[in-house]
């Protein structure tokens, strides 16, 4: 089950701990439990069922710390591993003395290494962990079985045909013959003979009229774009040829014949074939949708470099932004790189794509498949999957490879970048690059980039290149920004983005109380050199600068300001500077009601600091909720919270949200009277418990959905058991919630979850991104909306699994794929995704019985919802989704945190001590998806806010959920057990 951040520690522990039982004591819901976190590794997404639930009944698990040896080169092996977390270093010695051992690459989560047990030879390298590592591990004999096991049929041989792929699948035949029939049923005049040039061409369509009549016939087609994509599947599979063999599908004048009317007399569909086809049209159709844009990726990449258009090297790119082995490089390079990369595919498993010691001619992204590293005389040292590159270092160094590249498996896809154009990208970023130094050492690095050649409202052509800021120290980026700033500019401009990164931003590398003052200066600077009026001229449009600045800083941290008493004095003692100067410089009286408006603002903000407290009190206890405007938690408020004792009597403290564990620990020391080794315990349902450090904070809010705060002495923390209310209810609420409305239901889920949404802050995303404790700032309302998506997930499977009636569950499994469809309708993507992931739960997914007798209608809208959760290509189904929507959107927030995770662990937050603000640039982004999605104001559908709904309303605040997935599993066997 996927799971946002805040009950992650909880589900990990079960696992293990189901894995730390010997095979034979494991039960099926351990092996349920496995399979579910088995499930998201990437080692195993491409595994069997069968072979995964083989693995889960003899897996082990391990974990080590940095530095530590698994087993060295020439050892015997005795066991093979996947890496569930963390890294491990690849090292190679030519000599018997290991300190010689050279590190060739490192492997990284979703990696497995140790196939040599299946023929007992020694180790080809010695593997060290990199960081602190989770592993599975499988030992020699149940490796071999699993390894001999017939459990995966082997593919058919199929035919050898001229097209891309050579291996045309069954279920793109019968897509081809389902259009073709459907065209011929419904458009006959689309397919016949055509003459172009005096030459006649049997049985053709049209490019343009196959695209303009597939967006006639489905909602799922939205734009021609998909549709070029969906026919290009079946002309890679050779079930849709061109005329003169080419590749590419284009929306143009071009013939195109399908597969049956290749022969002289192709016959027409029978009526008991044409109904048939009705019938399974729209599955067709959505089957092409989710598979083409893929196909449409590979067509632009299978194009000669010369011929993409600046729309194919927009989506390529826009590609590029999701790959692991690029996500390192500058937005100049993945640009660079749009425009060279070649799609190279390989359908042979056992195929050498390079020998140890060639010439090194390329560099390699895996985009399907995996590769093994072979080096002579040591065999296989190492297994890449997607993701992954190699081939670079030979590139860079100019020497020959350092091993030999081999499949893995069929059909594998890369990315290739051939060392001229490798080379090329490299000279040109070093030649636009343009470094400011200061005593010998770089304070500013800056890109030129190409501008556009864009008119301005005037009618003059703009520069067509800029120059964007790569890295520097804080002080000379602040500088950059405000000389290159134009002081006559609105709000309102785009060009205000750049601005907006570095204020979105600099908390990470710039605090207030570095910025605050560095604003001053500025203001207040003085050129030396000019004449009087040069002067004044400078000063002036130097303070417009300061002040621009100033305001839009102040707009986004908004009432986040008055929690920071730095830069509360900063702003007031900047406006009485201001308004002192103009009454000698009439040029800044435009600019001074803006800064008084936003200074009121906030200083005002305190004064309603009486009633924070009862306005928390309802955040927290969300029955009392009923028509106030739900605000946004804040820092220095203060909380009522329950911290429990060994003895499971609990005292009840008040203390602000943002309090730190340190804190936390004294306000219960005072209630108890004595607080002498306290430590903070987080306990969840399922007895995880997580000893927090002095200084975490956000301590309230990141709990899992059941868990509970424990205070105890250390010598008593194994004594610690979870609350009987920890467990959950014991009785469904179908009796009640069957009686509402499903877009009632989802209507008011919707309401709730955007007062959630809308509560988040943009600087929390940072904050969770780069550690809470490292800005001393809680994430209250951000961890509340996660805990929102694991409570929703946890709902749908509670309610089923205490569920007994077989044919009430199959009613609920209707009631939650409706509720779905209408949130889904609301844009509320955030539970859409949730009930969707508790419907996929083991737990539910797990009842055959129950599906077999869901109608086949909710079967497939269900499996059309379930593709939009695919993760592969980085849950490209979901971003085209999304990327159609128009605002107010409540996003899938999870996924957000993924990929600001992303680009936090795969960038470095300083090189070479300097800021990395291309980094900054790209989290930046991420957090601007926030502000498009709440950039239009959600109105409730008045039809329904209209009715009386308080029951439902109600209902959907106070979920009352199980969280434990052991429970769960238990619970789902007992209505269902596992057949022989």
């Amino acid at each position: 089950m996927v799971a946002a951040h805040a009950s992650h520690s909880s589900s990990s522990s079960e696992w293990i701990a189901c894995l730390d039982k010997r095979p034979l004591e494991r039960s099926s819901e351990d092996v349920d439990i496995i399979f579910t976190r088995l499930k998201e590794v990437k080692a195993f997404e491409k595994f069997h069922p069968n072979l995964l639930q083989q693995i889960c009944l003899c897996g082990y698990y391990e974990n080590l710390e940095k530095g530590i040896t698994l087993f060295r080169q020439g050892d015997i092996g005795t066991n093979w591993y996947a890496v569930l977390t963390g890294s491990l270093d690849v090292k190679v010695s030519d000599t018997s003395n290991h300190q010689d051992a050279v590190t060739i690459c490192t492997l990284g989560i979703g990696t497995a290494f140790g196939e040599s047990i299946l023929d007992n030879t020694p180790r080809h390298a010695t593997i060290v962990t990199r960081e602190y590592s989770e592993l599975l591990r499988i030992e020699q004999k149940d490796f071999k079985a699993l390894w001999e096991a017939p459990l995966i049929e082997p593919h058919n041989p199929h035919r050898p045909t001229k097209t891309i792929t050579q291996v045309p699948s069954e279920k793109i035949l019968r897509a081809g013959k389902i259009l073709r029939n459907t065209v011929l049923s419904r458009a006959p005049h689309m397919i016949r003979d055509r003459k172009y040039h005096l030459k006649t061409y049997r049985q053709c369509c049209v490019g343009t009229e196959l695209v303009d009549w597939m967006m006639q016939q489905s909602p799922c087609v939205h734009s021609r774009t998909q549709a070029v994509g969906m026919w290009q599947v079946l002309l890679e599979e050779g079930v849709l040829n061109h005329v003169d063999q080419e590749h590419h599908f284009q929306d143009k004048y071009l013939f195109y014949r399908f597969l049956d009317d290749e022969r002289e007399d192709a016959p027409l569909p029978t009526e008991e074939e044409k109904k048939e086809c009705d019938e399974e049209l729209q599955d067709t159709m959505l089957l092409l949708s989710q598979i083409g844009p893929d196909a449409h990726m590979r067509m632009l990449l299978r194009k000669p470099p010369g011929q993409r258009t600046v729309d194919d090297l927009e989506i390529i790119y826009e590609e590029l932004l999701h790959i692991k082995a690029l996500s390192h490089l500058s937005t100049t390079v993945k640009r660079e790189l749009a425009g060279v990369l070649i799609f190279e595919s390989h359908p042979k498993s056992g195929t050498v794509l390079f020998n140890q010691g060639e010439e090194g001619t390329s560099w390699y992204i895996i985009l399907k498949g995996s590769v093994n590293v072979v080096i002579y005389g040591k065999g296989v040292v190492c297994t890449l999957h997607e993701g992954d590159d190699f081939g670079k270092l030979a590139l860079v160094n100019d020497a020959p490879r350092a091993a030999s590249i081999v499949l893995r498996e069929d059909n594998c896809h890369f990315l290739r970048v051939d060392k001229e154009d490798f080379n090329r990208i490299l000279r040109d970023v070093e030649a636009n690059t343009v470094r400011l130094k200061e005593h010998e050492q770089d304070v500013l690095v800056l890109e030129k980039i190409p501008a556009g050649n864009r008119v301005s409202n005037q009618g003059n052509s703009q520069p067509q290149h800029k120059y964007i800021v790569m890295s520097g120290t804080p002080e000379k980026i602040l500088e950059h920004f405000l000389e290159t700033m134009r002081p006559e500019a609105t709000l309102n401009e785009a060009t205000d983005s750049v601005l907006h990164d570095f204020i979105m931003m600099h908390c990470v590398f710039m605090p207030n109380s570095q910025l605050c003052p560095a604003l001053m200066a500025h203001y207040h600077a003085q050129p030396s050199q000019g004449t009087e009026q040069e002067k004044m001229d400078y000063a002036l449009n130097n303070k417009r600068r300061v002040i621009r600045l100033v305001l839009q800083w102040a707009a986004l941290y908004g009432d986040l300001l008055q929690e920071d008493e730095a830069a509360m004095a900063f702003l007031e003692e900047f406006y009485v500077s201001v308004s002192d100067d103009t009454r000698m410089i009439a040029a800044l009286k435009e600019q001074l009601p803006e800064l008084e408006k936003i200074v009121n603002q906030v200083s005002e903000e305190p004064k309603a600091s009486q009633k924070k407290h009862k306005v928390l009190l309802q955040l927290f206890n969300t029955s009392d909720d009923r028509a106030q405007k739900r605000q946004p938690i804040r820092g220095s408020d203060e909380v009522l919270f329950k911290v429990y004792c060994i003895d499971q009597t609990y005292t009840t403290i008040r203390v602000p949200v943002s309090s730190s564990v340190k804190e936390v620990i004294s306000a219960v020391a005072d209630k108890l009277g004595s607080g002498e080794g306290l430590i903070i315990v987080k306990m969840s349902s399922g007895g995880e418990k997580v000893v927090l450090r002095p200084h975490d904070v956000s301590v309230f809010t990141t709990l899992s959905v059941n868990g509970r705060l424990f205070a105890c002495p250390r010598d008593q923390f194994d004594s610690l058991a979870p609350l009987p209310e920890q467990e959950g209810p014991s009785t469904g609420t179908v009796g009640t919630f069957e009686m509402m409305s499903s877009k009632d239901l989802a209507h008011q889920m919707t309401i709730y979850d955007w007062e959630l949404f809308n509560c988040v802050h943009e600087l929390e995303l940072i904050y969770h991104t780069f550690g809470r404790h490292n800005f001393k700032k809680t994430t209250a309302n951000l961890d509340l909306f996660l805990r929102r998506f694991n409570e929703i997930q946890f709902w749908v499977v509670t309610e089923i699994c205490l569920c007994s009636q077989l044919s009430k569950r199959v009613q609920l499994l209707k009631k939650y794929i409706k509720i779905a469809a209408h949130c889904k309708e609301y844009k509320n993507l955030n539970s859409f995704f949730a009930i969707i992931m508790g419907l996929s739960n083991v737990a539910v997914s797990r009842l055959s019985l129950t599906w077999e007798k869901l109608p086949s209608k909710f079967k497939k809208i269900y499996a059309e919802f379930e593709s939009l959760m695919d993760p592969s290509r980085n849950h490209r189904a979901y971003r085209l989704t999304v990327a159609k929507l128009d605002p107010p959107i409540i996003p899938f927030m999870p996924l957000l945190i993924k990929d600001m995770t992303f680009t936090h662990e795969g960038n470095k937050t300083f090189t070479d001590n300097l800021v990395n603000f291309e980094k900054m640039r790209m989290i930046a982004n991420t957090v601007r998806t926030v502000k498009f999605c709440r950039s239009q104001s959600f109105n409730p559908d008045a039809a329904l806010t209209n009715k009386n709904h308080q029951d439902v309303r109600s209902y959907v605040r106070q979920l009352n959920v199980i969280d434990n997935q052991r429970t769960l599993s238990q619970m789902s066997h007992r209505l269902e057990p596992r057949r022989a």
